[in-house]
């Protein structure tokens, strides 16, 4: 992919100098850069389409000042500049930061080559092509789940050469970060939206300049130079999304977490993932990270799906584990005489160990299903379970 007119449009729109940029790729895998008029909004460099894994997505204006202060606050939590690795979709704002952070850094990035998707073969080969000494990569976990276990000793040798490795997008399971730091992969997680011009939470801790506090209700907010202007498509009638407040602007996630006595935030899960089943709530994030624990189970979806006895039913969809030498298996429901069998054995565990907040209805895969940024398809996982929860 040819990155060198994205770079010369985004140099030009931070400068002042043109129009805001939107990236997004052809049909036949060629980048395609947009101009976007801004109305109301003279310095807006960049529109980045939200990831619509729970909707239509927004388009996110991001602006010469909030991208300088994510650029110059990531500098600052990195404790240098350095080449980065392009691994991720360049129209998703981890991608477009790849580009953003090596303009105002002065370095040139290298972009993997993603026509066959992503694989270790391929980051492996992108990776050995770096030649500054300091290296950054932002990944979301399935991808470094996929390196972690990839048997070639030269992917790991390229991992371990990176000066941090940005992990987001989607929770990481603490097996996947136990594992990249006993490989001696140096992993940041991260937290952060593009609205909050991507990740502007580091291992629990807000980036220079990010304020975070949490609401009554214990949404998220986030704060501080490093917000976008808002939506281009969709004002924010009424400031429900995007406020300030004492001169700063704030942000209003959907998700919700808490802050202990160090100032470390936990992000506990979305606000619409708390399931009321017969009366009682239940937390989506909780039922997954107990799902997760299981060793046969690589990774798990879990929503609330209709139902007429309970109002609404806990359902989970489960990525199965790949023993060593094992092949990957269709999605089937669980009892079925196929991959589901596997999942009956473990429904009976979750019964045991979590009670009446057990999935009700699970189906079985060989993965999650992805969007092209590497977020679960929370949508389509949850249509699926609610087809199978309504045809039993």
């Amino acid at each position: 992919m040819d990155i060198d007119p994205a770079l010369k449009a985004l140099a030009a729109a931070l400068h002042g100098e043109g129009p805001a940029v939107e990236l997004s790729v052809g049909e036949d895998g060629a980048l395609v850069v947009g101009h976007l008029e801004t109305p109301g909004c003279d310095d807006a460099v960049a529109v980045v389409r939200t990831s619509g894994s729970t909707g239509a997505p927004k388009a996110t204006v991001l602006t010469v000042e909030s991208l300088a202060a994510s650029s110059m606050a990531t500098a600052l939590a990195l404790k240098g500049e350095g080449q980065w690795l392009l691994a991720l979709p360049v129209q998703y704002v981890a991608g477009i930061q790849v580009l953003v952070r090596s303009l105002f850094a002065g370095t040139r990035p290298w972009v993997m080559d993603m026509s066959g998707g992503f694989t270790p073969e391929a980051f492996t080969a992108a990776a050995q092509e770096l030649t500054d000494k300091i290296r950054f990569t932002s990944l979301v976990p399935t991808q470094l789940q996929r390196l972690l276990d990839a048997p070639s000793p030269e992917t790991l040798a390229v991992l371990r050469r990176f000066n941090a490795v940005l992990l987001g997008g989607a929770p990481a399971p603490a097996s996947l970060l136990a594992a990249a730091r006993d490989a001696g992969v140096r992993v940041i997680t991260t937290y952060g939206s593009a609205e909050s011009c991507g990740g502007c939470v580091y291992d629990g801790f807000p980036l220079e300049g990010v304020s975070v506090r949490i609401e009554k209700d214990g949404r998220i907010l986030l704060g501080g130079d490093t917000i976008a202007a808002g939506y281009l498509e969709a004002p924010d009638e009424g400031g429900s999304t995007f406020f300030e407040e004492d001169g700063v602007r704030w942000y209003r996630t959907s998700d919700l977490g808490s802050i202990d006595d160090n100032g470390r935030l936990t992000v506990l899960g979305r606000a619409d993932d708390v399931i009321i089943t017969g009366g009682i709530k239940v937390s989506a994030a909780h039922v997954q990270e107990e799902l997760e624990k299981s060793d046969a189970v690589a990774a798990a979806f879990v929503a609330g799906v209709p139902s007429a006895e309970w109002g609404q039913a806990v359902a989970a969809y489960v990525a199965l584990a790949t023993p060593p030498g094992g092949t990957a298996a269709p999605a089937e429901p669980a009892g079925t005489g196929g991959t589901g069998d596997h999942a009956v054995v473990l429904e009976k565990e979750w019964h045991r160990t979590l009670g009446i907040l057990a999935p009700k209805t699970v189906l079985a895969a060989s993965s999650l299903l992805m969007l092209p940024n590497g977020k679960p398809d929370r949508l389509a996982m949850a249509a699926e379970l609610n087809a199978l929860h309504q045809g039993k």
